[in-house]
């Protein structure tokens, strides 16, 4: 599987060969490092932790979890198969994708607040006359007489968005490596500048650098395929 880290920009469109016009949603991908490495003889499963989005104040655990890396925002695990192939401050660019992929995009709901039955559920509200003053949006009866308990799952009024999505079988229109820029094909969950997972079948290009850089970036000396 291959994976990256991305913050999702505006939705925009595209002109295909045919003439068609496809509705595309630009996302800055990576590039990302790796963070930290975890295998099954030391931690008893295998993945990689990678780094996303730069920030300037961190917590002082964090700094140290970060120690000779730059400083990043987001930090998100993934498994691997073979993770004991790579290494501490290796990258992960938008090179990994190619156009025509299929990725699964995972993000945040926009955050709606607290909201009625009739936005959040679709209730379709009570009738506007004949005794029903002031009770239009209302849910109504929420019970019967027995048992006197409101039952657990009952659609009511609450939080509304802010939930983690995953949008499947999306497909990649086209990579713009020079800007870091993935478009893909319809809508992805969550607002601008949210953060993406962004995940497809395939093999995993990792840049192995030479140990993680404390000034300046540490040289590719090797790149390595993770299935």
């Amino acid at each position: 599987m291959k994976f990256i880290l991305g913050k999702k920009i505006e939705m925009t469109q595209r002109f295909l060969d045919n003439g068609r016009v496809m509705p595309v949603t630009a996302v800055m991908a990576g590039p990302c490092s790796v963070v930290q490495v975890k295998t099954k003889a030391k931690d008893g499963y295998q993945s990689i932790q990678v780094g996303f989005g730069k920030k300037k104040k961190l917590s002082k655990s964090l700094r140290g979890h970060l120690k000779g890396l730059e400083l990043y925002s987001f930090l998100r695990e993934f498994r691997t198969e073979n993770s004991d192939e790579i290494k501490r401050g290796a990258q992960i660019d938008i090179q990994t994708f190619s156009k025509g992929d299929r990725v699964k995009v995972t993000g945040f709901s926009k955050g709606k607040g607290f909201q009625g039955v009739v936005r959040r559920h679709g209730f379709g509200g009570s009738p506007a006359t004949h005794g029903h003053k002031d009770q239009l949006r209302m849910p109504g009866s929420i019970g019967n007489t027995a048992p006197q308990r409101v039952l657990r799952g009952r659609r009511m009024g609450g939080q509304m968005g802010n939930t983690r999505i995953t949008v499947g079988n999306l497909e990649i229109i086209d990579v713009i490596p020079e800007e870091n820029i993935l478009l893909i094909k319809g809508a992805v969950p969550g607002a601008r500048n949210g953060l993406l997972l962004i995940t497809a079948p395939g093999e995993l290009k990792i840049k192995q650098t030479a140990g993680p850089a404390k000034e300046a970036a540490a040289p590719v000396v090797e790149q390595t395929k993770v299935k």
